[in-house]
């Protein structure tokens, strides 16, 4: 089976450990973005996994593609042109002390790409699904299009669309996301959402919950999901419920529906390492789940375990396997050391 993915991959700068920036003179350089997590995801998987962007052809556009060639992704349609890597710096928040996101993304190559850049026609031949992100869009009106030609394009071969939400305020307003992203929708099978982007993006909210304060509330999530459906025809929505303790500290689980069934998975407890890509661990979890035929129940129990384990791993990039996933998924999450 396989997966094409379309994003912007970004260069991570971050302290040490949980080091505020500069309180020391070292920072870790890895890669990361919402799409291409997902790509690695995949590939950890075992399918054939695409990842498509726009990198420059010095070192630092080289390093990016070498660091998806690791795992294995596909990164043959990637378009080398332009000037610059987008960057971004993470804090890791600890305790009471919440993260920080610092973005220096402005005219990188991906977004400043043109519609002539991508053949989706023949990016798409034997592709099984397509899946994006809110974030992609909102990196400028260009990008935007470019989504849009994929999104027909997609459809136009019978490839099934997924798309996470993924409000960035920093990048673009409430109005802004809602127009463009209502007519992408329209060409979305699977929709992934978390406790503010459906409101962030669409206005629609779950009742009686405070995602601040620790309190949510499973009734209104369904409201919200089937909300969601009833809107834009979705297949399938899917959305990611976390109750926030502190920095280190957040309960995790997820609901799928389907139509018809509302299916919730277990909750995690979760004691974080690194919380950057948790989304999108889960997104990969869930097209690869529901691309091997597994019901909405088994997929949503996979999905939140394969982003519970994410969780645990520092850097953008899930590094884990089906086996994994599965074992947690299967109720074991002892923790216990393997000998």
């Amino acid at each position: 089976m396989r997966v094409v993915t379309f994003g912007e991959l970004m260069l991570r700068l971050a302290p040490n450990g949980y080091y505020r920036f500069f309180q020391n003179d070292q920072m870790q350089a890895t890669f990361g973005g919402g799409e291409a997590n997902v790509a690695v995801s995949l590939a950890n998987y075992g399918l054939d996994s695409v990842y498509v962007t726009k990198l420059p052809k010095h070192a630092i556009g080289q390093g990016a593609v070498d660091s998806l060639r690791y795992f294995g992704v596909d990164t043959s349609k990637i378009v080398r042109g332009g000037d610059r890597v987008g960057i971004y710096f993470l804090e890791k928040g600890a305790s009471q002390r919440g993260s920080v996101c610092i973005y220096d993304r402005a005219n990188s190559a991906i977004a400043l790409a043109s519609k002539s850049d991508f053949n989706w026609d023949e990016i798409f031949d034997g592709a099984d699904w397509f899946h994006f992100t809110g974030i992609t869009p909102a990196l400028g009106k260009n990008v935007a299009e470019i989504c849009l030609e994929a999104c027909k394009a997609a459809k136009a071969k019978g490839v099934k669309v997924s798309c996470d939400l993924n409000y960035r305020g920093k990048l673009w307003t409430r109005d802004e996301a809602r127009a463009c992203m209502s007519e992408l929708c329209k060409y979305v099978d699977v929709c992934i959402s978390n406790e503010e982007d459906a409101k962030d993006v669409f206005g629609i909210e779950a009742e009686n919950t405070d995602i601040y304060g620790g309190k949510l509330n499973h009734e209104g999530y369904k409201s919200v999901a089937k909300q969601l459906a009833d809107k834009f025809g979705f297949e399938k929505v899917a959305i990611t419920l976390r109750t926030s303790i502190s920095a280190n500290d957040n309960d995790w689980a997820g609901m799928l529906y389907d139509g018809e069934n509302y299916c919730f998975s277990r909750s995690y407890h979760l004691h974080i390492v690194d919380r950057v890509g948790g989304g999108d661990s889960f997104g990969g979890g869930l097209i690869y789940a529901l691309l091997n035929g597994k019901s909405t129940q088994d997929a949503i129990n996979f999905a939140v375990a394969a982003s519970a384990l994410k969780h645990t791993i520092e850097g953008d990039y899930n590094r884990v396997s089906v086996s994994d996933v599965e074992k947690l998924a299967g109720g074991d999450g002892s923790g216990r050391i393997k000998r």
